[in-house]
């Protein structure tokens, strides 16, 4: 049988999860310094709130609404403009001309989805035709152009340079792609996995000037925005306010409670109005064929939202804790530790004697420490380590002592 050519990947385990395996079944030690779950994290849930949630008559009753029940885009707008006030309150930047502010996202413009990954799925298709092109960024998570395949788009890359201070987009390489032709949209990821960046207020004038003069539409990913770091929190722009340009603003509860097993996302539309009354329109079609939100969650995430901090805040102490402890750690380690701005993720970098493919393997097998090697992430040079700052304190540090042997 021939399947189709969308699916037509390398199947096959790559070295370095083939030696994770074997050292696990041997029963031998592994210092995951990759562990992204949080629900393998040691993150405390209150069992009363995330599973009392579920106690609900309504839950029995179908009634499906194609953007996600109301009630729930009510609790889900409510939470992103609290989280857009308390950011504001900080700022010391004056706000972008031609967005709105804190209490911009409206129920209305919100669509609930299965996950993130769903709601890329549905943009990829709302805004291309098979062929056409999307923009995704360099490094980034890897994810992206798997969704680009199966959804019969073509990603096309942009770079992130480090310019010393911090990661910024090479605005030349998104308009040396635009060129191109076919190019419907342009993805960010704020803050990015792995290397921590947000775009700025600078970068996203720049980026709205080039996507009105292309016709692109944004896609802000945006679920680690709710784990800045100190200096890095007034300075961070959502694009949920950003109306210059059709623009989509992802989030969800699998990291804004850090329940990927919930299956909970959402879109936060804005841009121009009649082109944004167009684009929802048209999302609703989408939604509507697959209607894929499940009732009890939708239900339920009205009631965990507001409880956000509880989660939150276990996961700002861990993660603050584990980069105090690489910065403390870097400096006598011959790794060169770069600046992080925000999420769960750390971007290191050295002379490795081997490729960086070989030296993973070869690390787990000799120390069973186990990261992840720069070219997963699109990396444009060999050298490059990633680790998440998510592992429990003792994990993570005896890790760190093991690799610097």
């Amino acid at each position: 049988m021939k399947f189709a050519r969308r699916t037509d990947w390398e199947l096959t385990d790559n070295p370095l999860s083939l030696a994770l395996k074997q050292r696990r079944e041997q029963g031998l030690p592994v210092f995951d310094l990759t562990e992204s779950n949080p629900t393998r994290a040691g993150i405390e849930y209150p069992p009363d709130l995330f599973l009392g949630a579920f106690n609900n008559k309504e839950s029995l009753l179908y009634a499906p609404e194609p953007a996600g029940l109301l009630k729930a885009r009510q609790a889900v707008a409510a939470y992103l403009n609290a989280a857009q006030a308390r950011r504001q309150a900080g700022a010391n930047t004056s706000p972008l001309a031609g967005t709105t502010q804190p209490d911009a996202i409206m129920p209305g413009n919100l669509t609930l989805t299965a996950s993130t990954s769903e709601a890329y799925s549905f943009l990829f298709r709302l805004l291309a035709d098979p062929g056409d092109r999307i923009l995704l960024p360099a490094p980034s998570y890897p994810l992206f152009s798997y969704l680009a395949d199966i959804n019969d788009v073509e990603p096309v890359y942009y770079n992130l340079r480090f310019d010393g201070k911090r990661w910024a987009m090479d605005l030349d390489s998104i308009e040396q792609a635009a060129r191109l032709g076919k190019v419907k949209a342009v993805v960010l990821v704020s803050p990015n996995n792995p290397t921590g960046s947000s775009i700025s207020l600078d970068e996203l004038k720049q980026l709205n000037a080039l996507c009105t003069r292309y016709a692109m539409a944004i896609i802000s990913d945006e679920v680690f925005s709710d784990y800045l770091f100190a200096g890095a929190r007034e300075q961070y722009v959502s694009l949920a306010a950003n109306s210059p340009v059709l623009s989509f603003a992802l989030g969800g509860l699998s990291k804004a409670l850090a329940l990927p097993q919930m299956k909970l996302g959402w879109i936060a539309a804005n841009g121009p109005a009649d082109i944004l009354s167009t684009a929802l329109a048209r999302l609703e079609v989408i939604t509507d064929t697959f209607l894929s939100v499940n009732t009890p969650v939708q239900h339920a995430c009205i009631e965990w939202l507001p409880q956000a901090a509880l989660i939150q805040d276990q996961i700002m102490a861990r993660i603050t804790a584990n980069l105090e402890a690489l910065r403390a750690w870097a400096p006598r380690s011959g790794f060169e530790l770069y600046p992080v701005a925000g999420g769960w993720y750390a971007v290191l970098k050295a002379d490795l004697p081997l490729p960086e493919d070989e030296w993973a393997v070869e690390l787990l097998h000799t120390t069973g420490v186990y990261v992840h090697p720069g070219f997963y992430f699109d990396f444009a040079s060999e050298g490059y380590v990633v680790l998440s700052l998510l592992p429990l304190p003792e994990t993570f540090r005896l890790g760190l002592n093991a690799l610097i042997k």
